[in-house]
């Protein structure tokens, strides 16, 4: 484990130099000049073990956090229960003010009681796992919570609060917050049914590693998706999946989320798959040399009775994701409104142009590799797939994107449609179901993403978008390599800004079309 902290990967990876296309991205200044060195990592980035164990220090000597349970899920997911518990306590003790004025809390006292109530609950540990918004013991721990926050504004307005107030504030606020919390239970347990399982790869092949894979497969609570071991003693076969040496090519071939490494007593062979998992923007965990047990004191996570410590967790932006996800949802469902009557147009001209259904749909390669049916006005005759074949050898872009000038497959109402990208407006639909974004790499055919070469697969790790880079800077180029170096640079370089920056200039592209 100590041969970790030598690995000079940790403080190198962000001294890579940027894409040469990164003076392409809206608001990105030029690159910097050649032989200028970056501010140099402190010591907690370069050495993450390090800062593991300067962390557990700091932790220790802190008195609060003996007071208050420690939330195990993100500081995000605990900013949201709490603001969504706060906003739903306002609304059900403000309508009752409205309603039954003289039977509820005084207006004054709404904020106090509001807070209060969130601080017990706090205390009690129902905020313990943010991610699970109604656990067992909720109801209870809401009740009694919303009991002392009752008593204390009591207290605090003698005689301005009648005694049925305290009976309507303690039942609207009860029902209010079950209800809201069941509900958005409802919604997380429907997400992780259909959301992808989180792929991991574990390095060792030895009895203590399949230990960990039997342990992670039969855990539903942790939905992970063990693809297979890496190990270069164990011959090869379908749970082997390959050497030490092939984690590179397998981290994204497979799609992989994290890596655990059980190699103890070979501190080389681990440091080697670390930089590799580190280099691919993997999480990583590592069995250490200690002896099985239930370590229940100790600070490091458990795998069933198998001690594992976190080397690295790939940071998330979840604030401005979250953020980007309600930009989606919110835009395609305005995109939808408004433009229903544009495309009851096209679609009727679509059906009196030529055969054939209206709406075309095809299979796409989205985010980790996952399939999806993306949805576009049909601009092409019906056969159009059956005919790609016959062109092949006219394809004027380069790689593995086929695409001609004058196609003969596109309808004369398509020329149109494709001209002003408005066969694309039912991918609004797509964004609505999570399968797209309004902003990000073009969804590829299957067919296209088989000739893919390795580094091309890092752009899969988002979802794919209507709108992107290319489209408002090189979209009538056909270099493929080009095309590929804006999604990649687009991935490193993501804020919402850029989004926003990209949307307001493909209105602009629209208005001035060169087509699709």
């Amino acid at each position: 484990m100590g041969e970790l902290t030598t690995n000079r990967l940790w403080e190198t990876r962000d001294e890579v130099c940027p894409s040469q296309y990164a003076r392409m991205i809206p608001g990105t200044p030029a690159m910097p000049r050649a032989g200028v060195a970056p501010p140099a990592a402190d010591a907690a980035t370069t050495h993450p073990v390090n800062a593991i164990k300067e962390t557990t220090a700091e932790r220790a000597v802190r008195p609060m956090e003996q007071l208050l349970p420690h939330p195990s899920g993100d500081r995000f997911a605990l900013f949201q229960l709490v603001t969504a518990d706060l906003l739903v306590l306002g609304a059900v003790c403000g309508a009752s003010s409205l309603l039954f004025p003289r039977w509820s809390l005084p207006w004054a006292c709404l904020p106090a009681f509001a807070v209060l109530v969130t601080l017990f609950g706090f205390s009690e540990g129902i905020y313990a796992n943010a991610g699970n918004p109604f656990a067992t013991g909720t109801a209870p721990v809401l009740a009694r919570s919303i009991l002392f926050a009752i008593g204390l504004v009591g207290i605090a307005a003698w005689g301005q609060v009648h005694t049925l107030a305290a009976t309507t504030a303690f039942t609207s606020s009860l029902t209010g917050l079950i209800l809201s919390r069941w509900l958005r239970q409802f919604v997380w347990k429907r997400h992780q049914h259909e959301s992808e399982l989180r792929k991991i790869l574990i390095v060792g092949g030895g009895p203590l590693a399949r230990c960990i894979a039997s342990t992670l497969r039969n855990d539903p609570l942790r939905r992970a998706t063990i693809c297979g071991f890496v190990d270069d003693d164990l011959p090869l076969s379908p749970a082997v999946l390959g050497r030490v040496a092939d984690l590179d090519w397998l981290a994204r071939a497979q799609f992989i989320d994290e890596v655990i490494l059980v190699l103890p007593g070979q501190p080389a062979r681990m440091r080697e798959a670390a930089e590799v998992a580190y280099r691919n923007h993997l999480d990583i965990r590592a069995v250490p040399d200690l002896p099985p047990g239930p370590w229940t004191d100790g600070c490091v996570d458990r795998i069933g009775e198998v001690p594992v410590v976190t080397l690295h967790r790939e940071p998330l932006p979840d604030a401005a994701l979250f953020l980007k996800r309600a930009i989606d949802v919110m835009g395609a469902a305005l995109g939808i409104a408004v433009g229903s009557p544009v495309m009851a147009v096209v679609a009727l001209l679509i059906r009196l142009d030529s055969p054939g259904s209206v709406i075309y749909s095809a299979e796409r390669t989205g985010v980790k590799g996952r399939r999806f049916r993306c949805y576009k006005f049909r601009s092409m005759v019906t056969n159009a797939e059956h005919l790609k074949e016959e062109l092949r050898e006219r394809n004027q872009r380069q790689g593995p994107i086929f695409k001609i000038d004058n196609d003969p497959r596109i309808t004369r109402i398509g020329r149109i449609i494709r001209r002003y990208s408005l066969d694309e407006l039912p991918q609004l639909w797509n964004v609505l179901r999570g399968e797209m974004s309004l902003v990000g790499p073009r969804p590829h055919p299957v067919d296209e993403v088989n000739h893919y070469e390795l580094q091309h697969y890092r752009r899969l790790d988002v979802r794919p978008g209507i709108t992107g880079l290319w489209q408002i800077t090189a979209r009538g180029c056909p270099s493929f390599e080009l095309n590929m170096h804006l999604d990649l640079t687009y991935i490193e370089t993501w804020t919402l800004r850029l989004d926003l920056l990209i949307l307001a200039r493909t209105v602009r592209v629209l208005f001035a079309p060169e087509g699709a």
